[in-house]
């Protein structure tokens, strides 16, 4: 039993890591509001191509993979609190880099390719800093949360990305408003990755307050600093028992490390898919580009970005009905449900986009498609990665999972400026049948997870390999 003047230090430990989901989404959504002025300083002042473009707006993703590949090393041998704090490092050093990539080296107002790079440098350390966040900052609140509301409280981190992009669009549509687009293309942009800087400093401060966490310690045999923190959470008696489970769950069959597939690969496979499947249902598309899906519907610019903020509240109300069921109804149900939702919603926007009539309607599958997804796919899947692999192997394999995840989405984002120049309605279909095929996957291979302990999940899993090994 959770300890009941508990529940406030847990919900604060929480939030604090959330901070890293926060800014995960708040470095990922500045790109939609400076991605046109962006395009107009590089891109046409150099003569670049579209592809170049999409490039340059994706290439902090390249940076999310590096650092969700080596967040399980980083979490493994710095622990999960120190990890997040290298995150917050690298998102401070972005946000000066992006806004100023002049700074020493170029004179500022003169784009060239050098400068281009330089500017690319600085958002794929930005990545690095959002791939560390988006494996460590669920990892950590996931190995803190007990089994009752873990679910809810990794959801909150999922909140916190699509709060983080819900403030970026306020923060973006701010700048905008009433200035010329001379003026967005020679300085706005800078002022909106300039503003990434106010809460990277204070994710970098608060982080020397939360503790390490029980699971991480017990591996580093500190067991009495993981039994203080455990203490804090649960009764005496809980908190010893909980203490006992995570201690056998790293001596059983311990005596030499854990290999990635010590536990089979089937469960490593459903959380890789798990991730590529989040990807290729396209919600990135919707996000990085949707001012200009909103100007495609002409609207001009500043208004676009305001359609954009409405999106982002419909995003935010509807993570907080996953962050309020996931614990009542389950994972599976809300993935499923969610995967119908997107579906429609995706291919009513090809509907659309095949006849040429881009309007209200498009507007309207759009919201479908994105609610669909941030009460389902969008919090469930990190909540699932979160607790899905066994205590001995869940850096590696949730940093595999997170790595696949951000190559899935560069793929997808930088690709689409080239796919919607040969078919928009092609390009929205294929988005369509990835929700669906996420909907066969879901009810076909993935387990249901709600209300169990990360090591009796991780004994129901020991169980099933043996099972399909014993099939085969």
């Amino acid at each position: 039993m959770v300890n009941k003047n508990s529940y406030f230090y847990i919900v604060l430990i929480t939030l604090v890591a959330t901070l890293g989901g926060l800014l995960f989404g708040y470095d990922t959504a500045v790109i939609s509001g400076a991605e046109g002025s962006l395009q107009a300083y590089f891109s046409e002042g150099l003569g670049l191509s579209s592809l170049v473009h999409g490039i340059t707006v994706s290439s902090a993703l390249i940076g999310c993979i590096i650092g969700g590949f080596i967040s399980g090393y980083f979490a493994t041998n710095f622990g999960r609190k120190y990890s997040l704090i290298i995150a917050a490092v690298l998102f401070l050093i972005s946000a000066l880099g992006s806004a100023f990539p002049e700074f020493l080296f170029f004179t500022q107002g003169e784009p060239s390719y050098a400068l281009l790079i330089t500017f690319n440098i600085y958002r794929i350390i930005g990545g690095i800093g959002v791939g560390l966040a988006s494996a460590i900052s669920p990892m950590y609140i996931g190995e803190m949360a007990p089994p009752k509301i873990r679910g809810t409280l990794v959801s909150l981190n999922q909140f916190a990305i699509i709060f983080g992009m819900l403030v970026v669009y306020f923060v973006n549509w701010g700048i905008a408003k009433g200035q010329t687009m001379e003026w967005l293309n020679d300085i706005g942009w800078r002022y909106m990755f300039l503003s990434e800087a106010i809460p990277a400093i204070l994710f970098l401060v608060l982080l020397f307050t939360v503790p390490e966490t029980p699971r991480y310690l017990v591996s580093k045999n500190q067991d009495e600093k993981a039994m203080t923190v455990l203490s804090r959470i649960y009764e005496k008696t809980m908190a010893k028992a909980t203490m006992f489970e995570i201690k056998a769950s790293f001596n059983e069959n311990n005596k030499s490390k854990a290999k990635l597939f010590t536990f089979g690969k089937k469960i490593v496979v459903i959380g890789i898919l798990l991730s590529v499947f989040q990807q290729f249902v396209g919600i990135n598309v919707a996000l990085y580009y949707a001012p200009r899906i909103f100007e495609s519907m002409g609207a001009a610019r500043d208004a676009s970005m305001f359609q954009t903020i409405i999106m982002g509240l419909v995003n935010v109300v509807f993570t907080l009905l996953a962050i309020f069921t996931v614990d009542k109804f389950g994972r599976k149900p809300l993935l499923i449900i969610g995967s119908v939702g997107m579906t429609v919603g995706m291919f009513g926007v090809a509907a659309m986009a095949f006849s040429n009539k881009i309007g209200v309607a498009t507007l309207v599958f759009i919201i479908i498609y994105t609610a669909s997804f941030m009460m389902s796919w969008g919090p469930v899947v990190w909540v699932l990665i979160s607790e899905i692999f066994p205590n001995r192997v869940r850096a590696q394999a949730v940093a595999i999972a997170v790595a696949a995840q951000w190559a899935a989405n560069y793929f997808i984002s930088s690709t689409y400026p080239a796919m919607m120049e040969v078919s928009g309605g092609m390009t929205y279909s294929f988005y369509g049948i990835m929700s669906l095929l996420s909907a066969l996957f879901i009810w076909k291979f993935v387990p249901e997870t709600k209300g169990r302990s990360l090591e009796e999940l991780e004994k129901i899993l020991v169980d099933s390999q043996k099972k399909d090994e014993d099939v085969a």
